[in-house]
């Protein structure tokens, strides 16, 4: 048989080809993103562009009003504090109106890791446009169109491209079989890196406020009926239902996540990093809910380091916090870190294996709706006070169920006054100015 020269180890075709690549195979061709999804982005991007010039209208109707009479969108006596909060809340609206124009448009075009990544940018606009809103204007049907989106946002981020998909896929079989071996040697929860002492994970995170709202809110209470009024009792709760100060919580969770790499420093280190943590959270919720809900559940102004002098602490946060609960948030981190946490392991752990994340997921969704309804009510309990009149469904249920008096019971070291909130009166308030600036208007001509 005649040698085929093409085929020949040192053949022509073969030497001419030496050293040079093979020819690429055809690329397999992004695969194009669902045609809802596609409309979606569609509407994210008339969303975005109709967000710009509606943001130049209602800054103006906002400055003629401020220049005219302030009372018609400030609920409080000092405009400052709402212009402030506004300027901010457009300026992240801005953001994020242009943020829905370049992630519509990548949605259109099926560049699912670029349209991924923006979703991430518009999730953290879209929560601070709703914290914003609350702070700006309370709980109700305003914040379910930000809430939808936020809803779209997180399937969007997770489902839109198939290869980051995958890879949680993957992630959350290796962390499922890497959490039953840990369980057959007792180490289920524990940082297997060696790098912390705990997983952060949101099991673990979970069970550390859920623990810490009970321990924190039997703490306070002795503290209260020891050192604050001896013997008088008061409830210190901070949610609607259930023994829970989520503020303790939330201050243990932050601290777990800042010392968990820690727990084997140096104790001053321990007791400075949970000082701060805790004493800068504290003034944080503090300021939230007062110019939220015109809510203070906690006043330190006045107090002083060892009737010497005035606590600068105390000052500098108006009453917010101070020089002695900062002690405290220290001593209490050193303590949670160095022997509670431990414990606290060895006591979620105990949750069978079969059930361990279904009734998280079940524990997770009755503390949401707790954590809903309690803004709800505080927000509603800050209306009626306000004198503004309830005419939802909603607002007249939580006057039924939860009226002043029960609140009142409820939350008994917590006094709201809406004149020191930063509320907007939103109600009807666009209606009004357009009239005034109506009636100016002709009046002018």
């Amino acid at each position: 048989m005649e040698n085929n020269p093409s085929l020949a180890p040192n053949g022509g075709h073969q030497a001419s080809t030496a050293g040079k690549p093979s020819a690429p195979k055809h690329a397999k061709p992004q695969e194009e993103v669902p045609f809802i999804i596609r409309v979606y982005g569609l509407l994210c991007m008339l969303d975005g562009i109709v967000t710009l010039p509606m943001l130049a209208i209602f800054g103006t109707m906002v400055w003629w009003a401020l220049n005219t009479d302030p009372s018609l969108i400030i609920v409080g006596t000092d405009p400052t504090l709402p212009v402030i909060l506004l300027g901010i809340s457009l300026f992240i609206t801005l953001c994020n109106g242009i943020a829905l124009i370049i992630f519509g448009h990548s949605l259109r075009k099926s560049r699912r890791r670029h349209a991924a990544r923006w979703s991430y940018a518009l999730i953290a606009t879209t929560l601070l446009q709703i914290i914003l809103r609350i702070m700006l204007e309370g709980i109700g049907t305003n914040l379910i169109p930000d809430a939808i989106q936020l809803v779209i946002l997180l399937t969007l981020s997770i489902t839109v491209d198939p290869s980051l998909r995958h890879e949680r896929h993957l992630q959350r079989v290796a962390r499922d079989l890497t959490d039953r071996e840990a369980a057959n040697v007792g180490m289920l929860g524990r940082d297997l890196e060696g790098k912390g002492y705990i997983e952060l994970n949101f099991f673990n995170l979970f069970w550390v406020f859920v623990v810490c709202c009970v321990l924190g809110l039997i703490i306070e209470t002795i503290y209260h009926m020891v050192i604050v009024e001896p013997g008088v009792y008061q409830d210190r709760a901070g949610m609607l239902f259930g023994p829970f100060s989520p503020i303790y919580g939330f201050g243990a969770v932050l601290m777990t996540v800042a010392l968990n790499r820690f727990y084997k420093a140096n104790p001053v280190i321990i007791f400075v990093v949970s000082a701060v943590i805790g004493g800068l959270f504290e003034a944080a919720t503090a300021w939230f809910m007062e110019v939220g809900f015109g809510a203070v559940a906690w006043d330190y102004s006045g107090s002083t380091i060892f009737g010497l002098f005035p606590d600068p602490i105390a000052e500098l946060f108006g009453g917010r916090t101070s020089a002695l609960f900062m002690c405290m948030w220290g001593v209490l981190g050193f303590v949670w870190i160095k022997l509670c946490l431990p414990w606290l392991l060895k006591l979620i752990n105990i949750i069978p294996w079969k059930v361990r994340y279904s009734f998280t997921a079940l524990c997770t969704v009755l503390m949401l709706v707790n954590g809903v309804m309690t803004f709800e009510a505080l927000d509603c309990w800050f209306e009626r006070l306000s004198g503004i009149a309830g005419t939802t469904p909603v607002e007249e249920f939580f006057a039924t169920h939860f009226d002043d008096e029960y609140m009142a019971h409820r939350f008994e070291s917590m006094t709201i006054t809406p004149e020191n909130s930063g509320r907007i009166n939103s109600t009807g308030a666009a209606e009004d100015i357009a009239a005034d600036m109506t009636a100016e208007a002709e009046s002018a001509a």
